[in-house]
């Protein structure tokens, strides 16, 4: 059967499903914690499954027909997506700026790698840590150093108070508490 009646492609798919960018003239910051997870995460795929994946399609092609064979063609578009992932992780650990945030030397002062507690407007208490683009996960408190929240906060010293502009309107945020992580 030709190519032409498959999904198969030489090309990549999903292209709306890449990796996040970083804006032009951004440097990659990133905590030691943050690169050492990125490469683990690049020696996982490299090391095991990437080759865990070869071997089905190899099994999986070595079967006949493969218009219609699930594991060769799924086998396919994971490889694709592991090779991508390779790739962008590949790129952003070339270009990463390691940061050993307990070498601050100004402890008192919310720079990259901080943990911060702050209260809102409305009283409540936010704890968050300003990481890299690529450690970011703001549901587990952790932000990354170029989100509108971070950079109201960098500079700013405990008691201070900063103003932070949200699509409802400005909002007050009052430092109560700026910690690094111990060497």
């Amino acid at each position: 059967m030709s190519k032409a009646f498959t999904k198969e492609t030489d090309r990549e798919e999903d292209d709306d499903q890449q990796e996040p960018s970083l804006p032009k003239g951004i440097k990659n910051y990133m905590t030691v914690q943050g690169y050492q997870m990125l490469r683990k995460e690049l020696e996982h795929l490299v090391k095991v499954e990437r080759p865990e994946v070869v071997s089905v399609v190899s099994w999986a092609a070595s079967n006949g027909d493969r218009s219609e064979n699930g594991d060769y063609l799924y086998g396919k578009k994971r490889l694709r997506e592991i090779d991508r992932r390779i790739r962008f992780l590949t790129k952003r650990l070339d270009i990463a700026e390691v940061i050993n945030p307990a070498t601050q030397p100004n402890k008192d002062q919310v720079f990259f790698g901080a943990t911060v507690q702050y209260e809102n407007q409305d009283g409540e208490v936010i704890e968050v840590t300003i990481v890299g683009v690529d450690e970011a996960d703001p549901l587990n408190g952790k932000i990354s150093w170029i989100s509108p929240v971070a950079k109201a906060l960098l500079k700013a010293r405990e008691g201070d108070s900063v103003n932070l502009t949200t699509p409802s309107g400005p909002q007050e945020l009052i430092i109560l508490e700026v910690n690094y992580p111990e060497e």
